[in-house]
């Protein structure tokens, strides 16, 4: 496996992982707001939509983090052309360079 293979795949369990987090914490905290209104005399509860916001974190979250790993992705597969390309015209130079010696003498 490449690794560029390699990374790919890490980028998408991190953010696989991400979403698991952001799941596990809104699951939490509707546990916590299920306990703190059993233990409070019943009021109007006017719901903020928390669990809404961190499962929206979890998502931008896990877009960011994939989001910079296809960039590191696309740095790495630039180094390699770089490197690449760099090495054919050495090697292109190296040619033309024993031409010329050759037909001087």
């Amino acid at each position: 496996m490449s690794e560029i293979e390699k990374a790919a795949q890490d980028a998408v369990e991190a953010a696989r992982q991400s979403d698991q987090y952001a799941l596990v914490l809104a699951a939490m905290q509707a546990a916590q707001a299920q306990q703190t209104c059993r233990h409070q005399a019943p009021a109007p509860v006017r719901q903020s939509g928390s669990a809404g916001k961190w499962v929206a974190a979890g998502v931008g979250g896990s877009v960011f983090l994939l989001a910079v790993a296809v960039s590191a992705v696309a740095v790495a597969v630039s180094a390699v052309a770089l490197t690449v390309c760099l090495l054919v015209l050495r090697s292109v130079w190296q040619d033309i360079q024993r031409e010329r010696e050759e037909r001087r003498g």
